[in-house]
């Protein structure tokens, strides 16, 4: 009867302070407060088959749903051993609302070690939302991510890193359009509370919002969820500083949602960071084997000399200058390279 009476007075506190939700449903099954669940969720087609791994961490008190993906691209390592440390971190205890995180979206490619492409069917996932449920693999992984995730979701972060070659200066993003006011201020508030040093702003325009997005997280802010970006790592490296980066700025997005106290964990961070509008992009004009001194991260000056590219019998084909002054956010990394790629794609300081 003690027992009972005190069972009955903890509902009634929880209750009382409106601070008690009930259990989420997800894949059928229901998951009780203060509680997780992994979860595998089949992806079959005519041709291929293959599973999305999903953890739900469900508060014990309520609030908001946030949606996370990893492993977009199944070579981009840090963000999937990110999740992989969120998945052991996350107490559902002290969690309020819930938390849908896609350990890797992408099992194909990551298996497969596989850069851009699902190597099922050769189709990139971050061009094919929001999926056909009756398409090729590919196009179905996006349908169920449509879904599953982010349709359930109130905020949305995509991560991401620099594939195999890709050397990438890491910074996170927001999605932003004169459209949806409260919903691109929400998502700059979220971004900026991550602790980046470089925030970059993806502006949509109002007609764009009329066609396919594509790209994952854009999807979300289609539907008007607040969506960012994180892009941490590079050249398919899986670094533990930059892993460690992630997982502390999704905790301190955790606090800023109102999701988890400061005092839970210390793993949130707190800075002022640069935020670039503006960017441009070099691109090659040939095809062949391309050589740089630059780095992601390194600051360039209009008219500056940032690389050339030879044929394959070291005859050189085009020397590369910088159009304007910027600070490289990514570029190509590694030798080859296609007429049309981008070479780089920099970012227009606001101080410079």
């Amino acid at each position: 009867m003690l027992n009972t009476r005190l069972l009955l007075y903890v509902f009634i506190f929880f209750v009382a302070n409106g601070i008690a939700q009930n259990s989420f449903i997800f894949q059928n099954k229901s998951i009780k407060p203060g509680t997780k669940e992994n979860f595998k969720i089949p992806v079959v087609s005519d041709k291929d088959s293959t599973y999305i791994p999903v953890t739900i961490f469900h508060g014990l008190k309520s609030g908001p749903v946030l949606g996370i993906t990893a492993g977009v691209h199944g070579y981009e390592y840090p963000p999937i051993l990110a999740a992989q440390q969120l998945n052991q971190k996350i107490n559902p205890t002290k969690l309020s609302g819930t938390i849908i995180l896609v350990q890797i979206a992408n099992v194909p490619a990551f298996l497969g070690r596989s850069p851009f492409l699902n190597p099922l069917d050769n189709k990139n996932l971050n061009r094919s939302f929001p999926g056909d449920a009756n398409g090729s693999i590919t196009e179905r992984m996006a349908d169920v991510l449509t879904k599953e995730v982010i349709a359930r979701s109130n905020f949305f972060v995509d991560i991401h890193a620099g594939d195999a070659p890709e050397d990438l200066r890491s910074y996170n993003a927001w999605y932003q359009s004169e459209a949806l006011p409260q919903v691109s201020r929400k998502g700059k508030e979220m971004a900026l509370a991550m602790g980046f040093d470089y925030t970059i702003i993806f502006n949509i325009k109002k007609e764009r919002l009329q066609t396919p997005s594509l790209y994952c997280s854009q999807e979300a802010f289609h539907r008007k969820i607040p969506s960012v970006d994180i892009e941490c790592g590079k050249l398919g490296i899986p670094d533990k500083m930059e892993t460690n980066r992630i997982v502390d700025g999704m905790f301190s997005l955790l606090v800023h949602l109102n999701m988890m106290s400061s005092s839970s964990n210390d793993e949130s961070v707190s800075t002022k960071p640069i935020i670039v509008a503006k960017r441009f992009t070099i691109k090659s004009l040939s095809t062949g084997l391309f050589y740089s001194d630059k780095k992601a991260g390194d600051f360039i000056k209009k008219g500056e000399p940032v690389g050339y590219i030879t044929d394959f019998f070291g005859n050189t084909l085009e020397n590369i200058k910088a159009s304007q002054n910027g600070m490289i956010l990514y570029m190509i990394g590694t030798p080859p390279i296609n007429k049309g790629e981008t070479i780089m794609n920099v970012g227009m300081i606001p101080t410079m």
